[in-house]
């Protein structure tokens, strides 16, 4: 494998921990809406771990390849860089109320856990989803140059 295919490989790697992290946030939130905390614990780590597995792979591939020019025009462009300006933004905003979620956890401080999710789980779930959309939109529909 050259350097493109390994780069590409590790976007659709990234890709598909987009996806298993906006599973795991939606499965996590159906399973604590139903009181069902053990399961809610096992699928919001499953999304911590895909969101960091995630990250390394992020930074391995820009490391290796750099970072891609959207090939798209116009309309596309506009909307593509709108969603990724947005799905970056926050998705580095995110990082410390997911600790802090975390911590809070671990010293069963569950009521302050509870009121800073409702803010987190929503922004953390558009930045998962939205992350898959820009590997789409870049490597799938409409390429990189």
């Amino acid at each position: 494998m050259n350097t493109t295919e390994v780069g590409d490989l590790l976007a659709l790697i990234n890709a598909s921990l987009n996806a298993m992290s906006a599973g795991a946030l939606i499965t996590g939130f159906v399973f604590i809406r139903r009181k069902v905390v053990d399961k809610h614990k096992r699928a919001m780590l499953t999304a911590v771990g895909a969101s960091a597995l995630f990250l390394v792979f992020y930074v391995a591939r820009v490391l290796l390849t750099g970072t891609h020019e959207f090939a798209g025009e116009g309309l596309a462009r506009m909307v593509y860089r709108s969603i990724l300006f947005s799905h970056i933004t926050l998705a580095i905003l995110m990082l410390p109320f997911i600790l802090r979620l975390l911590w809070l956890v671990k010293k069963a401080r569950f009521e302050e856990h509870k009121r800073l999710a409702r803010f987190v789980f929503p922004v953390w779930t558009y930045v998962s989803a939205t992350g898959l959309l820009v590997y789409l939109l870049l490597y799938q529909i409409y390429g990189y140059a």
